[in-house]
């Protein structure tokens, strides 16, 4: 069992894509994006080596009053621009910025564009080689449905009424979505097809990241849910830690290094809660176990 899950889990990854070259470093970037998924998009792509342009509303981003460290994060090296779009002067500074822009990235229901004169059509037609990516709560035609983080995962069961999640993993999939559908527009660009635009929907991200628990593999007692004693969380006599010992070769160090030929849940909760979680987290470096101490909230 532990062989065939670790086959079909080595088949999924994936490999990062390496920061610290800049493949975008020609391109050019406007954000109209606030809050969590399109800056986080922005500052990707930012890595890659685009020149972004972050433009906000008056008031500007709430983000920065929320989570100010983060918000500077973001924004570090872009240029970041205080526009009325509502007001012609402003609306004007942002054409200029389009007409020598490659990429726009947007966060706004579809309907506020529409009212901004910011609709695809209309770009496409006054700036035909910018590209354009919308980060949307829902796909067509539910483009305009509001939502959050917090609901988009709530409905594909990424939510464990009374707590709250600890991450917006929603927001943070959506921003790698658009930085993928970003790349995937330019590249075709530079291949010759006519400048492009995507719909990236957080609800479609929510969806993606919830695909191993709508197929059982984190349901409780599935084989990542806590049907493998070697892949659970384990009390300690002060706490919590992790144990990953997925792989038959983790496994099987593990259970020597116990000095057991095998184990189960139950015997393991019993072995791990007489020390506490640093001598645990100590005891597994020394011997090559994937286990750690689980972090206080």
């Amino acid at each position: 069992m532990y062989v065939k899950c670790w086959k079909r889990l080595a088949a999924a990854q994936q490999p990062e894509l390496p920061m610290d070259t800049n493949p975008l470093l020609a391109i050019r970037v406007v954000s109209l994006c606030i809050n969590l998924p399109g800056p986080v998009a922005a500052a990707r792509l930012a890595k890659l080596g685009a020149t972004v342009s972050k433009v906000e509303p008056p008031g500007g981003d709430p983000l920065a009053l929320a989570a100010p460290d983060l918000y500077a994060d973001l924004c570090a090296g872009q240029e970041v621009r205080s526009l009325d779009l509502k007001a012609p002067d402003d609306r004007s500074a942002l054409d200029e910025l389009l007409a020598a822009a490659d990429l726009l990235l947007t966060s706004s229901r579809p309907a506020a564009l529409d009212r901004l004169g910011l609709a695809w059509d209309v770009l496409h037609a006054r700036f035909p080689s910018l590209c354009h990516v919308a980060i949307v709560g829902y796909p067509p035609p539910e483009e305009n449905r509001p939502g959050h983080d917090l609901t988009y995962a709530a409905e594909v069961g990424l939510v464990h009424p009374p707590h709250l999640p600890p991450s917006l993993v929603v927001d943070l999939a959506g921003a790698e979505q658009a930085v993928s559908a970003s790349l995937g527009l330019l590249l075709a660009r530079e291949r010759g097809s006519p400048a492009g635009h995507t719909w990236v929907a957080l609800s479609a991200a929510a969806a993606h990241f919830a695909l191993p628990l709508r197929h059982g593999l984190t349901t409780p007692g599935g084989l990542l849910g806590g049907g493998l004693p070697g892949y659970n969380l384990y009390r300690t006599a002060d706490g919590w830690v992790a144990l990953a010992a997925l792989e038959p070769h983790f496994w099987q160090d593990l259970l020597r290094h116990l000095g057991r030929e095998n184990a189960t849940t139950a015997e393991l909760s019993t072995i791990f809660r007489a020390k506490n979680s640093a001598h645990w987290q100590e005891w597994a470096e020394k011997r090559d176990v994937p286990l750690i101490r689980v972090a206080d909230r």
